[in-house]
């Protein structure tokens, strides 16, 4: 059903070639933004978790930074980047008081923190990829329904978003003449963040808190300058090249390790990419899990990129993610119930039949899926850096919904007509996915 939106299809080499950069290439930095990059139309405000609690964010033209209303009482904000030729803004920010009950910016009523939330949606590869040859319909929700996501996932009243990573995709400008995304922004400015992420993500930044993940399109190449201003978690701003600190945010019940593996390698395991990892792996010891733990990385440690349309056979795939697999192997998982990611833009669960906790996939957010992929449900069993897994995958736009029951989890994938199209269960470290009956 999204035949429409996908690549043409190649020769095999390249298709081994395009499906491996789709999902991980870095590129090469951007060219000068062409267009006069504008200061907020509109304000943007958000609640984001990180390790030091919730955090409310704001963006706005203004060159100051407004009191939040905390149960009534003016907390003023703090200037957390101020106003550059690419980003014409001002991004303030204020803690949030655990058990506050009600907190606004001006007009923005900000969604607070549930002490345990019950509903969490998860997905990832938001943004409208232009960039070169690559060129997706920014303008027809058909070809990029990331807003259709984000309303429909607002409509299921979550207590909490995980992004799984890659925000930002408008690296190229339109090509002439290309009606589907004329005139739209491209570098990494606030024009093209606010067009790729603020302004359809609005409803859902509105109905709750945060997680964000970066992506490999948030990397030093491609969109880091515009993640650590706006997005990430860290108390202030780094300067790119910069790896984004490991997070331990304590959701309520569930502790969320927040990894960066942005510059981690899928096909090969360079000895200072493994080191970089294993020191975001190292959070797992530094800060020990107490509660229930997920991994969240943008680059699966465990997943297949399809590479090629094999028919009623099924696609052709590879294994990723050789860095992190390296990294994993010195260290303890045991305490870890499930690995969440984005990259590869499908849905896919891995259930391993060892020691190795299962790995959730939701790349779906908006952006073209893979020139092999299939929209037709995928289910049995595959081989996974040494261990056999039951793989369950569909290459299909949409989000996950997960209810908490206890300790566990269960719920459904919605697609963007708004249909649970599979259902999913965690209980303990086991995770089952299957088509919904």
């Amino acid at each position: 059903m999204f035949a429409a939106s996908r690549r043409g299809v190649p020769s095999l080499l390249a298709l081994g070639l395009v499906a491996l950069a789709g999902c991980g290439r870095a590129a090469p930095p951007a060219a000068a933004t062409h267009t006069q990059v504008q200061a907020p139309a509109a304000d943007r405000a958000w609640v984001e978790l990180t390790d030091r609690g919730a955090e409310a964010r704001f963006i706005t033209g203004a060159a100051t930074c407004p009191d939040a209303i905390i149960d009534g009482t003016p907390a003023p904000m703090v200037k957390r980047a101020g106003s550059s030729a690419d980003f014409p803004l001002t991004v303030c920010t204020a803690p949030l008081p655990k058990g506050a009950k009600q907190a606004a910016i001006g007009t923005h009523v900000l969604p607070l923190p549930s002490a345990a939330p019950k509903r969490i949606v998860i997905f990832g590869d938001t943004g409208c990829r232009l960039k070169g040859e690559e060129i997706q319909n920014c303008d027809k929700p058909a070809d990029w329904p990331f807003a259709q996501v984000a309303r429909l996932a607002a409509a299921q009243h979550p207590d909490l978003v995980i992004h799984v990573g890659d925000y930002y995709y408008r690296e190229s400008p339109c090509p002439a003449g290309r009606a589907g995304c004329a005139d739209s922004p491209w570098g990494d400015n606030w024009n093209s963040w606010n067009a790729d992420f603020f302004a359809p993500a609005a409803p859902l930044l509105e109905a709750a808190p945060w997680v964000m993940v970066r992506g490999n399109h948030e990397d030093c190449d491609r969109g880091g300058p515009g993640w650590f201003m706006l997005l990430d978690g860290g108390a202030a701003p780094l300067a790119c090249p910069a790896t984004s600190a490991p997070m331990a945010v304590d959701a309520g019940g569930l502790e969320l390790y927040v990894l960066d593996s942005s510059g981690t390698n899928d096909r090969k395991a360079p000895p200072a990419s493994v080191a970089t990892f294993t020191s975001q792996l190292d959070a797992l010891k530094t800060t020990p899990p107490t509660q229930p733990a997920w991994i969240l990385t943008h680059r699966p440690i465990w997943g297949e990129v399809p590479v090629a349309s094999a028919g009623p056979l099924g696609p052709l795939e590879v294994p990723i993610n050789a860095t992190e697999q390296a990294a994993v192997r010195g260290h303890d998982l045991s305490k870890v119930r499930m690995v969440v990611s984005g990259h590869i833009h499908h849905f896919a669960s891995f259930a391993f039949a060892g020691e190795r906790p299962p790995q959730l996939i939701v790349g779906t957010g908006g952006d073209i899926g893979e020139p092999g992929d299939t929209p037709r449900f995928l289910d049995g069993v595959v081989d996974l850096d040494g261990m056999s897994a039951h793989r369950f995958g569909f290459d299909r736009y949409g989000f996950l919904v997960l209810d908490r029951t206890g300790s566990d989890w269960a719920g459904s994938f919605y697609d963007v007509q708004g249909r649970p199209i599979a259902t999913c269960k965690l209980t303990g470290r086991a995770l089952a996915c299957h088509a919904a009956k």
